[in-house]
């Protein structure tokens, strides 16, 4: 399943000191989008939306942060993240983790071995937080955040981000533009209140984000609920995505 791509190794000391070291997997020419796997794993649907990138014209550049490859593994990688604390911090309210040191550098690394102004992002449920935080770095020109669920617990309103990465994000969208964010109308994961409260932390005075929920019930829109074709409005957020890297990502 993964035919055609190459494999890299990155790794980098965090600033608690921790070693983090994952593999990256990089397909594709063209203006470059990252792809931070859900919770799942990166499995048949992730790889499909791989897929529609690099048939679209980009370089994908996915970094396998836990599970078996090409499968799906709900239960299993949530009991891997669980054992991964030095990376993720899935109750935390107010940071996404050294994980989220360890994509910032990736983002840089892969714009100097790429050559390009800046890369994109997606990141999806326990990663979609992510995308708004990287949204911060000077490397990332675009940033789509597809039903952000994290963190775990009973505050569904809570951003998984620091004030500091709030207002960096804050400030670097103003620069670039809006970014966008996907969710269902019936996500149990990712509920009304974490849009509420994206809006109110960054839509208070324009529009920073860009958030659009879809009918229905459903989790990951971009993947595992994903239905192709005319009239469905999976496939309009993703032409919309696709769009948008377009428009961002072109020199």
């Amino acid at each position: 399943m993964l035919d055609g791509y190459s494999k890299d190794e990155f790794g980098m000391r965090s600033s608690e000191g921790h070693g983090i070291v994952h593999d990256v997997y990089t397909r594709g020419s063209g203006p470059v989008v990252m792809v931070i796997q859900e919770l799942p794993g990166i499995g048949p649907s992730t790889l499909a939306l791989a897929d529609r990138l690099v048939e679209s014209g980009f370089t994908v550049v996915m970094p396998h942060l836990f599970g078996p490859l090409g499968e799906i593994s709900l239960a299993g990688n949530m009991a891997r993240v669980f054992c991964m604390r030095r990376e993720f911090r899935l109750f935390a309210k107010k940071s996404g983790g050294p994980i989220v040191e360890w994509l910032r550098a990736l983002c840089q690394v892969t714009r100097a071995k790429h050559d390009v102004p800046g890369v994109g992002v997606i990141g999806m449920c326990l990663t979609g937080n992510f995308a708004i935080s990287l949204m911060a770095d000077n490397a990332v020109l675009a940033g789509v955040a597809s039903q952000p669920s994290m963190p775990i617990g009973r505050s569904p309103e809570a951003l998984h981000m620091s004030d500091a990465e709030i207002a960096a994000a804050r400030t670097k969208l103003d620069a670039v533009g809006p970014m966008l964010a996907y969710r269902f109308a019936g996500d149990k994961l990712c509920k009304a209140e974490k849009f509420e409260s994206l809006n109110a932390t960054f839509n208070d005075d324009r529009e920073r984000i860009k958030l659009t929920t879809i009918d229905g019930p459903g989790h990951s829109v971009l993947t595992l609920d994903f239905v192709a074709g005319d009239g469905s409005p999976t496939q309009a957020a993703l032409d919309e995505v696709i769009g948008y890297f377009g428009q961002q990502l072109s020199d």
